[in-house]
C-alpha cells in the first residue's frame, strides 16, 4: 500500500476536527505516523497461521479420563506451568464476556481493519502529554500470541510497533471477526498462570464461558487488561465498564473478594475418579479412554458416601470401592475416597497398604484342602489358644469373643472364626500361606514369612483394595490368577494357575454358604442376598480396617472402609461397614442378570456326610475325590513329640527395674511329657517337666533343654535376658 493512499484512508476515517486537533496538538504522534508509513516498506509480516490450525495445536493444560463408552470422567491438571482448559467455540461463550471485551479492548473491534488508527493516535498524543495508554486492537493482541516475537513486555520500539500492525492488517485479511474474537478470548492471559476463557471461567467464576453474567463477564474483561491487579481494583473497572449499573457493582465487588480474596475454599477433587486419573494420565490434553462404567463408578462413590453418612458418629470417615469384570480383569469402578467428607480426599484408598484382618483365611483353607490336609467337613477345634512366638505369646481372640468348640471348617471360614484359622496355619505352616498370598498377587507382603508369622492368618499384613479384590477375583476364576486392566482390551485373557481349581470351587461354595455363616453373622445380614454370591468380611486390630469382598460368576467388588489417619472406628465391623456398601454394588450389577449355581471341576464329588455326636446335622458336602467320608468323628489331638513350649527359642526378656525382681519370671513349659521327662535349667537344677515351671530372672543369655528318662535331650531353648 502506498504511504499517501494510506494516509488518505486514515485520514478519510476520522472526524477533521478531530484530526485536526490532535495533529496539532502533538506534532509527536504526526511523526510517529509518518515513520510508521515509511518504514512498512522495510517491514513485512510473518505468514499467517490459519485459523484452523491454531484451534487444532491447540493443547490444554489439563488431561482428561473417559469412561470405556467415551463418557469424560476426571481432569487432571499436567502441565503446571500454565493453566489452560479446552478451546471454546465463540459460540459457546457467553454474549455478555463478548460485548464486555470489545467494550473493554476495542470499541472499533467490528469497523477497522487490524488497526484502530484513531486510538492509535490518540495513545500517541496521551503518551506525548506524559500519560500511558494502550493503543492495541485485538487482532493486534492476537497477532502478538501468535508470534511471541512482537510481545517484548513493553520495550517495543516503532518499528516492532509497526511490524505488529502490520501483521494485525495481514491476520484481517485472511480471518473473519468471529474467528479472531475466538482465537483472543482462548489465548489470552486472564490471571497468574490461567490462559483462556475456559480456564479462566472455571477457576475464577466456577462455570462454564457459557454461563457468565454481566458481572463475571465484566470481571473477566477488566482482568485482561490488567490480570495482576488488586481485587478491589478489579471490582471498581468492572463497574465502570458495566456504566455504573447498581445491581453489576454490587455482584462485581462480591465476586472480586470471593474470587481473589485470601480465603478460599479449598477446591474439591475434579471428576468421578480422580485417583485413577492422576494415575493414568500424563500428557496435557489427551483424552484417555479407560475401562470404568461412569454410571457404576458414580453409583459406587454414591452408595459409599451415603453408607458413610449413615454411620455419623462412629469416628469413620474414609472409603473405596473397587469393582472387576472376572473374565476380562478390567476395572469396571474405582472409588479412591469418600470426597467431601474425608480430610484428606486426595488420599487413594484402592492403592494404600491397610492391614487385611479376616479377609485373608480363604486363601489359607484352600490351601489347606489343595493338599488334602482338610475337607470342607472336617473338624477343627474353636477353643482358647496361646501359640509362643519369639516376641511373646501370641493369644488369637474370635470376633464376638466366645469360642464355639468343635466346629467344621465350613463353619468356622464363613463365620470367621480366628482359632481354627491359627490352627490351619500351624498345620500348613507360614511359609507356604506366604507364599500363596504372593501368588495371588498380594505384593505388598512384601517381608518375609517370620515377620508375619502366626498373625498371617488373621491379616497381620498390609494390602491393597485392588490387590485384594484381584485375588479373590482369582477364587472366581478357578484359581487362575492375571493382573488387572485399566484399558479395555489390555488386561490379560488367560491366567496362570496358582490355586488348584477344586479346591477354589470348595472355597467358594462355603463363602456363598449363608447357613454356614449364621453362627456369626445371622441370616439377614447384607452379605445373605438374592443370588449366589462368595463374601468374606475382615476386620483388624482395634477396629482400623474393615472389609468387605465377594464375587458372582461375573464380577468382583472389594470396599475398605476405615479412617486414612489410622484411627479406630467405634464399633464398626465389615458387616457393618464396609458390608451394606458391596451389597448395594452387587445388588446395581446384578439387577436383571441371572446367576447359574457354578459346574463342579472334575475331580470334585458331593458327598453325604455324618458328623458323629450330632456334632452338625447330616449333610451333602463337597470334597476333592478320594478325601470324602461317610462319618466325621471329632478325636482329642494327639500330644505329639514332647517339645517345649515356653520360651520360644531366641526370645528376649528385659528386666523391669520398677517391679520387685522376686516378681519377675519366665514360664518353662512344656507339652506332651511324660513320667521321668525333666527340665535342665541354665544353673545346671532339674526339675519335673510335667508341669510349668517359673524361673527367676538373671541378665545374661541363657539355655534350657528338656531330657526324657533316660536323660536324652530331647528339645532345647536359647534365650536373653536383658
Amino acid at each position: 500500500m502506498k504511504i499517501a493512499a494510506l494516509a488518505s484512508k486514515v485520514a478519510a476515517r476520522l472526524p477533521v476536527p478531530s484530526m485536526r486537533l490532535m495533529l496539532a496538538g502533538s506534532a509527536a504522534a504526526s511523526l510517529v505516523v509518518a515513520i510508521g508509513f515509511a518504514s512498512s516498506f522495510a517491514v513485512a509480516p510473518y505468514p499467517v497461521a490459519a485459523f484452523t490450525d491454531v484451534r487444532s495445536q491447540w493443547r490444554a493444560a489439563d488431561a482428561w479420563l473417559l469412561d470405556r463408552h467415551g463418557e469424560p470422567l476426571s481432569r487432571v491438571r499436567i502441565d503446571r506451568e500454565r493453566r489452560r482448559g479446552e478451546w471454546v467455540a465463540l459460540g459457546d461463550v457467553s454474549p455478555a464476556l463478548v460485548d464486555s471485551v470489545v467494550a473493554s479492548e476495542d470499541k472499533r473491534f467490528r469497523g477497522h481493519e487490524g488497526v484502530d488508527w484513531l486510538g492509535m493516535l490518540g495513545a500517541a498524543r496521551q503518551t506525548g502529554l506524559g500519560e500511558r495508554r494502550g493503543g492495541s486492537t485485538l487482532t493486534m493482541q492476537v497477532a502478538a500470541y501468535l508470534e511471541p516475537s512482537l510481545e517484548l513486555g513493553g520495550q517495543r520500539n516503532l518499528v516492532d510497533k509497526w511490524r505488529q500492525m502490520r501483521q494485525a492488517l495481514a491476520i484481517e485479511r485472511t480471518w473473519s471477526k468471529g474467528e479472531i474474537l475466538e482465537a483472543w478470548l482462548n489465548l489470552t492471559p486472564f490471571r497468574g498462570e490461567i490462559e483462556g476463557v475456559d480456564a479462566a471461567s472455571r477457576a475464577i467464576m466456577g462455570k462454564r464461558a457459557a454461563g457468565l453474567d454481566s458481572a463475571e463477564a465484566a470481571l473477566l474483561a477488566v482482568l485482561a487488561r490488567s490480570p495482576n491487579a488488586p481485587a478491589d481494583r478489579v471490582a471498581r473497572r468492572a463497574c465502570a465498564l458495566a456504566g455504573h449499573d447498581e445491581l453489576v457493582c454490587n455482584k462485581a465487588r462480591y465476586l472480586a473478594d470471593l474470587g481473589f480474596g485470601a480465603t478460599r475454599v479449598r477446591p474439591r477433587m475434579d471428576g468421578d475418579a480422580p485417583h485413577l486419573a492422576r494415575k493414568l494420565l500424563a500428557t496435557a490434553g489427551e483424552r484417555r479412554p479407560s475401562s470404568l462404567d461412569a454410571e457404576l463408578q458414580r453409583f459406587a462413590a454414591q452408595s459409599l458416601g451415603q453408607h458413610l453418612r449413615e454411620l455419623n458418629g462412629r469416628n469413620v470417615e474414609d472409603g473405596a470401592v473397587v469393582v472387576l469384570d472376572n473374565a476380562s480383569g478390567e476395572v469396571l469402578a474405582y472409588v479412591g475416597s469418600s470426597g467431601d467428607l474425608s480430610r484428606a480426599p486426595e488420599v487413594d484408598g484402592a492403592a494404600a497398604r491397610r492391614l487385611a484382618g479376616s479377609t485373608l483365611k480363604p486363601f489359607l483353607y484352600s490351601l489347606a484342602i489343595e493338599r488334602r490336609l482338610l475337607t470342607a467337613a472336617s473338624i477343627l477345634d474353636d477353643s482358647p489358644l496361646a501359640v509362643t512366638t519369639t516376641v511373646g505369646l501370641y493369644v488369637p481372640q474370635n470376633y464376638d469373643r466366645s469360642f464355639k468348640g468343635k466346629v467344621t471348617l465350613r463353619q468356622a471360614l464363613a463365620a470367621s472364626l480366628n482359632v481354627p484359622a491359627v490352627r490351619t496355619l500351624a498345620l500348613v505352616g507360614y511359609e507356604p500361606f506366604h507364599a500363596r498370598l504372593r501368588d495371588v498377587g498380594l505384593k505388598t507382603l512384601d517381608r518375609d514369612a517370620d515377620h508375619y508369622g502366626y498373625g498371617l492368618a488373621l491379616g497381620g499384613g498390609e494390602v491393597t483394595l485392588l490387590d485384594l479384590a484381584n485375588a479373590y477375583r482369582t477364587l472366581a476364576n478357578g484359581g487362575r490368577y492375571s493382573r488387572v486392566g485399566f484399558v479395555p482390551g489390555t488386561a490379560p485373557s488367560e491366567g496362570v494357575r496358582v490355586i488348584d481349581e477344586r479346591a477354589a470351587f470348595v472355597v467358594s461354595d462355603v463363602l456363598a454358604d449363608p447357613a454356614a455363616r449364621a453362627v456369626t453373622f445371622g441370616l439377614a445380614s447384607p452379605l445373605a442376598t438374592r443370588y449366589r454370591a462368595s463374601v468374606k468380611t475382615g476386620t483388624s486390630k482395634d477396629m482400623r480396617d474393615n472389609w468387605a469382598v465377594g464375587y458372582t460368576n461375573r464380577f468382583t467388588v472389594a470396599v475398605w472402609v476405615g479412617n486414612f489417619s489410622g484411627d479406630a472406628m467405634h464399633d464398626v465391623s465389615g458387616v457393618t461397614g464396609a458390608a451394606p456398601v458391596w451389597r448395594d454394588v452387587m445388588d446395581h450389577l446384578q439387577e436383571g442378570i441371572r446367576v447359574d449355581a457354578p459346574r463342579a471341576p472334575e475331580g470334585v464329588v458331593h458327598s453325604h456326610v455324618r458328623f458323629a455326636g450330632e456334632l452338625e446335622p447330616a449333610r451333602d458336602e463337597w470334597f476333592l475325590a478320594g478325601t470324602q467320608s461317610e462319618e466325621v468323628v471329632a478325636v482329642a489331638a494327639p500330644a505329639g513329640r514332647p517339645h517345649l513350649e515356653s520360651p520360644a527359642n531366641g526370645a528376649i526378656y528385659a528386666i523391669d527395674p520398677d517391679i520387685p525382681r522376686s516378681n519377675q519370671r519366665i514360664l518353662l513349659r512344656a507339652k506332651g511329657t511324660g513320667e521321668g521327662e525333666r527340665f535342665l535349667l541354665p544353673d545346671g537344677r532339674e526339675i519335673d517337666a510335667t508341669r510349668p515351671v517359673l524361673w527367676n530372672l538373671v541378665a545374661g543369655r541363657h539355655q534350657v533343654a528338656l531330657r526324657d528318662a533316660a536323660g536324652r535331650v530331647i528339645d532345647r531353648a536359647s534365650f536373653e535376658v536383658r
